[in-house]
């Protein structure tokens, strides 16, 4: 991914940006909303749309998202975001972490989905066992808030000040 400062994101052809927001987040409306409003009076005003609409997605919108997102722990070969996401989770973890992956899943039918930057591999596998006494109406909204702050962070990477 290569970053574009304001000025070009503001002016770029929409099909230009489209593949590089879908990869911030993988949902068609979320995209459309945030190229409509071009120009942005800054870097701030585009990162807190994006960040609101993010934070409002449908149920299918949601499971949308995440479909393509590798669990907490496991990498996923070309996918440069969630390696560097996932950074503190370390290999003494892996089985643990891949069994309470599996709890999760299926007791809600998706991954888990946690904002992971700058947190350690003990600390992710906390917030999962906590989170399984969710129900899932609640654990979906948790999701999406978590899925907002991913992608405000993605985005942020990608946009960049002038």
């Amino acid at each position: 991914m290569h970053a574009v400062n304001l000025t070009r994101f503001n002016t770029a052809p929409a099909d230009d940006l489209r593949p590089l927001l879908m990869n911030c987040l993988a949902v068609p409306r979320w995209v459309d909303t945030v190229l409509t409003p071009r120009p942005y009076d800054s870097r701030e005003a585009l990162l807190t749309a994006a960040g609101s609409t993010a934070a409002e997605l449908s149920t299918d919108e949601i499971h949308q998202a995440i479909a393509d997102h590798p669990r907490i722990g496991e990498q996923k070969a070309g996918d440069q975001h969630s390696s560097a996401e996932q950074s503190g989770v370390d290999t003494a973890l892996a089985a643990r972490l891949r069994a309470a992956n599996e709890r999760y899943e299926q007791r809600f039918g998706h991954i888990y989905l946690v904002f992971a930057s700058g947190r350690s591999g003990d600390e992710l596998l906390d917030i999962l066992e906590s989170r399984l006494t969710n129900n899932p109406v609640a654990e979906l909204a948790v999701v999406n808030a978590e899925l907002a702050k991913i992608t405000v962070l993605r985005l942020g990477k990608l946009v960049t000040d002038e």
